[in-house]
């Protein structure tokens, strides 16, 4: 007569095959089998290197350039990640001296208020930005070409709200945020996005529009880059992002062909 078995398999496992969540995991007795406690240690301890982890921006600067992108490197009054954790207003201001080199930059690489500026943080998953930043950044190319006319601001120890004293010291008509998300137990990586319209400090999450869960696994760069189009086109009809602007895009035909070519300027900057 042979034995029952040790582990007993949960019905639900072809839900597996469905999501990266920790679903089905089956049981050893009355406990988790070891190999899923091993993965769930693993699962953590990837999502705390991802909190901790700094970015390294001369090689993410060196990776946009060689794909054609200009940079402008800035960060926050966080001095590093240990104040950046404890502290998250520091990490919505600018620290001075990226205020002032940004503010004096501006005119010889920007146009005079600019249709858009993209800033390019690292949040709570320098992973994320490392991983992601560059493969959107070049998927939203086909919807507006100048995005390799116009620098992309790094920022580091940022916040969200870091993108809002950002566009305004540009002048920019809107700012989008491409940060690293928090990360979870199943996804380290997953790289946010937030629209604001006529952005400026002291703005809150209600003025803005989030695309979230950006990664491979999750939200592919094309379909990302395809909503943040819509939202860009809508946020300048409407005049504001946020609460306001609905992100029905799946009900529309977006093509490359069709964004608003007046969302970026046509021309590059003296």
């Amino acid at each position: 007569m042979s034995k029952p078995a040790i582990v007993t398999p949960d019905p639900w496992l072809r839900l597996q095959s469905l999501t990266r969540a920790r679903v089905a995991l089956g049981r050893s007795g009355v406990s988790l089998p070891t190999r899923e406690v091993l993965r769930f240690g693993t699962a953590h301890a990837q999502a705390r290197d991802a909190v901790h982890q700094a970015l390294d921006v001369p090689a993410l600067q060196g990776e946009l350039h060689e794909a054609g992108f200009n940079t402008f490197a800035v960060h926050s009054q966080a001095a590093d990640r240990g104040v950046y954790l404890r502290r998250p207003d520091w990490g919505r201001r600018l620290a001075p001296d990226s205020a002032d080199a940004l503010a004096k930059q501006a005119p010889s690489l920007w146009p005079a208020a600019p249709k858009l500026a993209i800033v390019v943080a690292d949040g709570l998953s320098s992973l994320a930005t490392r991983s992601h930043a560059q493969p959107l950044l070049e998927a939203l190319v086909p919807y507006f070409p100048e995005l390799y006319r116009l620098p992309v601001v790094v920022a580091t120890q940022a916040r969200v709200a870091l993108g809002d004293e950002i566009g305004h010291i540009l002048g920019a008509e809107q700012v989008v945020v491409m940060i690293g998300e928090r990360p979870g137990l199943s996804s380290p990586d997953s790289l946010g996005l937030y629209l604001t319209a006529q952005p400026r400090p002291g703005l809150t999450d209600a003025n803005r529009n989030c695309i979230s869960n950006v990664r491979p696994e999750g939200l592919p760069y094309a379909e990302a880059a395809r909503k943040l189009a819509f939202l860009i086109a809508g946020a300048r009809r409407l005049g504001r992002s946020g609460v306001d602007l609905k992100d029905d895009s799946d009900s529309h035909a977006l093509l490359p062909d069709a964004a608003d070519p007046s969302v970026l300027e046509a021309t590059p900057p003296a």
